[in-house]
C-alpha cells in the first residue's frame, strides 16, 4: 500500500511582543523556536514584514533572518513576506544575494504586494508606492533578473546576487497573485491565516494556469493555518483567548501587546460569532492533540496543498513551543499514514 504524499510543514513567525517581555526577548525566544524547529524537522521559518504595530517586532525582516539563520544549521530561513513595493528591488536583491551566500542553500524570498502596516505608514516608507505596487509583476521580473548569472552586462547590477540560488515565492490573499505565480513558474503561497475566502479559488487559478519553468515543473502549493495546540481541549482554548483578542484589535484599531491568556469570558465566546472575525479565524485550529489533527487532515485533503504554513500566536513562549511540537506529531502521523 503507497504512501500519501508527504505533506512539508513550515513556520510563519510574526516575532510577536507578548505583555510583559521586551523586543530583545522576543528575538531570542524567535531564535529558540527556530532551533526546536529544526529539531522537529520543520521545512522553513519564515518572517513576516509589518510596520509600526506595538506587538510585531519583525519589521526588518532581512536583518532578522540573518540573525535566524546564523543560529540554525539546516532549516531554510526566509520571508513570508518582503512586501516588494515598500522597497527597491536592487535593495532586495542585494541583502537576499548576501544572505543566500552566507548561508547557502538555506535561505527563501516570498515576495507579497500588500504595505504590511497601515497607509500613513505606507507612505512614509515609501512615497511612491502604489506606483510600484501597481507594477508588482515588473517589480518580482526586476529581482530575477538581478539573481541572475547572466545579468553581468546590464548597466545595473545586484553583484552579490548572481548565480545565488535563493528561490521566490509569490505571496497572495486574493486571486490576483495567483495568476502572476502560474505565469511565472513559481511556488505560490497563500495568506488563508487571516484571508480565507479566495483560498480555493486562488489554488484553482494557480493549477490551472501554471506554466513549468526553469525553476519549478509543476505547482507548488503553501497555505497558512492557525494552530493553538495543548494537551487539553480547555488549556488550548484558554490559550486561543490572546489570538481572539489580538483579531479582535486588528478589527477595532485598537492595537496591543499579545496579552496573557484567560478562561474563555462570555464575551469573546459571543464575539466569535462576528462575521467577520468567524471569516478571518476559519482555518484556526484549536484543541488537542486528536482534535487539531482532524482538522489538519481535513484541510490538507480539501485543499490540496504540498506544503503547510502553521501560524501559532500563544503568550507564553513554552506553550507556543508546546503546540509546534504538537503540530509535528501531527504531520508525521499524516505523512505516515498509509492511503485509504
Amino acid at each position: 500500500m503507497e504512501n500519501k504524499k508527504n505533506i512539508a510543514y513550515s513556520i510563519l513567525e510574526l516575532a510577536f511582543i507578548s505583555s510583559g517581555t521586551t523586543v530583545a526577548e522576543t528575538y531570542k525566544n524567535s531564535l529558540d523556536l527556530a532551533q526546536k524547529a529544526e529539531a522537529m524537522d520543520y521545512s522553513r521559518f519564515w518572517l513576516a514584514e509589518h510596520h509600526n504595530m506595538i506587538s510585531i517586532a519583525s519589521s526588518a525582516t532581512s536583518v532578522l533572518i540573518g540573525y535566524i539563520a546564523g543560529g540554525t544549521k539546516t532549516i531554510k530561513v526566509g520571508s513570508g513576506g518582503i512586501m516588494l513595493p515598500n522597497h527597491s528591488s536592487l535593495i532586495v536583491a542585494e541583502q537576499f544575494g548576501t544572505l543566500g551566500t552566507l548561508y547557502p542553500n538555506r535561505i527563501d524570498l516570498g515576495l507579497g504586494r500588500a504595505p504590511g502596516t497601515d497607509q500613513i505608514t505606507a507612505q512614509a516608507i515609501r512615497s511612491d508606492r502604489m506606483q510600484a505596487a501597481n507594477n508588482f509583476p515588473g517589480e518580482v521580473a526586476q529581482i530575477q533578473e538581478y539573481f541572475d548569472a547572466e545579468n553581468s552586462h546590464a548597466p545595473v547590477r545586484a553583484i552579490v546576487a548572481e548565480g545565488v540560488n535563493v528561490p521566490l515565492y509569490i505571496l497572495g490573499s486574493s486571486t490576483d497573485s495567483a495568476h502572476l505565480a502560474a505565469k511565472l513558474g513559481l511556488p505560490y503561497v497563500f495568506a488563508s491565516h487571516f484571508a480565507t475566502g479566495q483560498l480555493f479559488e486562488a489554488l484553482d487559478i494557480y493549477r490551472r494556469e501554471f506554466q513549468p519553468s526553469v525553476h519549478l515543473d509543476k505547482p507548488y502549493t503553501i497555505a497558512g493555518v492557525n494552530v493553538i495546540a495543548a494537551d487539553t481541549d480547555a488549556e488550548a482554548e484558554e490559550n486561543f483567548t490572546s489570538l481572539l483578542r489580538m483579531f479582535i484589535g486588528v478589527l477595532t484599531g485598537k492595537r496591543e501587546h499579545l496579552q496573557p491568556p484567560m478562561p474563555m469570558p462570555d464575551d469573546l465566546m459571543m464575539l466569535q460569532h462576528n462575521p467577520a472575525l468567524r471569516d478571518m479565524l476559519k482555518y484556526s485550529f484549536v484543541g488537542r492533540k486528536e482534535a487539531v489533527a482532524k482538522e489538519i487532515a481535513r484541510f490538507v485533503e480539501q485543499t490540496g496543498v504540498d506544503e503547510l504554513m502553521v501560524v501559532t500566536n500563544i503568550h507564553g513562549h513554552e506553550d507556543r513551543v508546546k503546540s509546534y511540537r504538537i503540530v509535528a506529531e501531527i504531520m508525521k502521523d499524516l505523512n505516515a499514514a498509509p492511503v485509504a
